[in-house]
């Protein structure tokens, strides 16, 4: 710890003016001393002689004249093998390990290694003496769960160097020398299986950044098929309260074709977060059979947290996304909620007295907003592979209005937008994306033709709907009234999905072709009905015939009996 040191001079909340002497750097990191207490802050304003500094714990009890002493660091996290399964705070602090010291409340100013430095991990090299190598090539790997965690060069190295010593094949704890590494001007470096990495600064130790253009199967029909997400791409999920934002993205994560899932509970309710650690580590992985937590991390930051530690929660996140990246896998981000990581940053920026923006907010919104999703893409590593980055972030509206700041600053940087409607949410239409109003840059594994179609009868649908709230059923023609029930049929028996239900929660790439394929068929079939009694039947009948299908388990005897069912009743 450095020995450099100031004096605190004001207090406003979790926004502390410390008085210094020396050299002090932006978002460096210093501990406000209390007695026994060390409280973690960071510098994020420099003014002359003085800093402003957000505690990342209550201030409840410092007082002016406190002591604070400088690290010299940066705001970091610890990477290396042990991450996987773990459920952190904002600062990489593991919850479980600090509740079982403590229980359910805990005190300020305690910290704890992000993960043991005494457990041993059985290191493969892949890497040899004489070997040439620079930041991110692969010296090793140890196995993590169903991952072969890759023990790379530390991203921080400049240029090329070469491999002077590496260890053998072994047990060996994350603070272990296992290489050593050497540069054309003969400096030399120990690499151990862990590292450090600032939070705020990317990770960019890959050969070129590539246009995301695979697309991400979530296995929710709604998103795959008609505003999907790719590889490497960002989407945003806003809705109103209540509208099922988190509760999507917990069936992405479950269900989505990716290898790690990092969940950031940036500011939601104590209630939230608290139902997703008491669910996750009992939910099965459809993909392993093995618990779900295996693949995840969750990064847990409630509402009653304090602003600062909130503000640096999604920052953490996304860091250890990137370091899995850099191992060459698919890693998807979910954000929850990117609108109260924003309200905390109001808040800081009026504790700061900055000139205010659109509804209060910093004027750097959109670039802060931006900045956190551009950390997404997919990439070519040193070594040739590609791995991917993926960015979900749900925004929170006030009163579901998507003109805010915050969603419209989303809106200009993200692929994919998913907004959610609380007329669906209100008619048990789940999942309740709003198929008028969301849109996707990315496309479907599905052929755009189909998709253009289904989408041409949604609009028109809506559009009969309407009218009839005006004129009545009456009022409107037979063929109108076949295009509303046609987008009806659409949305009961493909846009809406059980997320309860075993087989229909997550529907597979091949079965949402096979089934949308025979769905459209239906959309362009002219149907001869005598009248709009007959035509409703007849819709009614289809519908639940659909809905039973997707019920069956996919090309087993029953799915095969009941697509018999409905091909006699397309007949008639």
């Amino acid at each position: 710890m450095s020995n450099r040191t100031g004096k605190i001079i004001s207090i406003t909340g979790n926004m502390i003016a410390v008085k210094f002497t020396g050299d002090i750097i932006q978002n460096e990191v210093g501990y406000v001393i209390d007695g026994k207490r060390r409280l973690k802050s960071e510098v994020i304003k420099i003014r002359y002689d003085v800093a402003f500094m957000q505690v990342f714990e209550y201030t409840k009890g410092i007082k002016v004249g406190d002591t604070v002493e400088f690290s010299g660091q940066m705001l970091s996290v610890w990477l290396g093998p042990g991450l996987l399964a773990q459920i952190y705070d904002g600062l990489q602090n593991p919850l479980p390990q600090l509740a079982e010291e403590f229980g359910f409340f805990l005190p300020v100013g305690e910290e704890r290694d992000a993960f043991s430095l005494k457990v041993k991990w059985d290191f493969t090299p892949l890497a040899k003496k004489g070997d040439k190598v620079t930041a991110g090539s692969f010296l090793g790997w140890v196995p993590e769960g169903i991952f072969e965690h890759k023990i790379m060069v530390p991203f921080n190295v400049r240029g090329d160097w070469t491999v002077e010593d590496i260890a053998k094949k072994g047990k060996y704890a994350p603070d272990r020398v296992i290489a050593k590494i050497q540069s054309d001007k003969g400096k030399t470096i120990d690499v151990n299986m862990y590292f450090e990495w600032p939070v705020k600064i990317p990770i960019t130790a890959y050969r070129q950044k590539l246009p995301p253009k695979e697309p991400l199967v979530t296995k929710i029909r709604i998103l795959d098929t008609l505003f999907p997400i790719a590889k490497g791409g960002t989407y945003c999920i806003p809705g109103p309260f209540g509208a099922g934002k988190t509760v999507l993205q917990q069936i992405t994560s479950r269900h989505a074709e990716t290898d790690i899932v990092i969940i950031a509970a940036c500011g939601e309710r104590a209630g939230e977060v608290v139902e997703t650690l008491r669910e996750f580590p009992h939910i099965e992985d459809p993909r392993t059979g093995k618990p779900l937590m295996e693949r995840t991390i969750i990064i847990c930051n409630t509402s009653s947290m304090p602003v600062a530690a909130r503000e640096s929660s999604v920052y953490t996140g996304t860091t250890i996304a990137e370091y899995y990246r850099q191992m060459g896998l698919n890693v998807l981000l979910l954000a929850d909620s990117t609108s109260r990581w924003a309200q905390a940053m109001r808040e800081i920026s009026g504790r700061l007295e900055e000139i205010p923006g659109e509804e209060a907010y910093p004027a750097y919104l959109e670039s802060r907003i931006a900045n956190f999703y551009e950390r997404a893409g997919l990439v070519e590593l040193h070594s040739g592979d590609q791995a991917s980055l993926t960015i979900g972030g749900t925004v929170s509206p006030a009163g579901g209005n998507f003109e805010e700041p915050v969603t419209q600053g989303t809106l200009k940087v993200v692929g994919a937008f998913h907004g959610l409607s609380r007329d669906r949410a209100n008619a048990r239409r789940f999942p309740s994306v709003s198929p008028l109003e969301s849109w996707s840059k990315y496309r479907s594994f599905i052929e755009k033709g189909l998709v253009d179609t289904a989408k041409e009868i949604l609009f028109k649908g809506d559009e009969v709907s309407q009218m009839m709230k005006v004129v009545g059923e009456e009022g409107v023609s037979l063929g109108d009234f076949v295009i509303y029930l046609k987008a009806d049929f659409l949305d009961a028996v493909y846009l809406q999905q059980n997320g309860f239900d075993p087989v229909d929660a997550a529907t597979t790439a091949d079965r949402q072709k096979y089934l949308f394929t025979k769905i459209v068929d239906i959309l362009k079939k002219g149907f001869p009905f005598r009248d709009k009694e007959e035509a409703r039947d007849y819709f009614y009948n289809l519908r639940h015939s659909f809905i039973d299908w997707n019920y069956k388990e996919w090309r087993s005897k029953e799915f095969k009996k009941q697509e018999d069912k409905i091909d006699v009743l397309l007949k008639r």
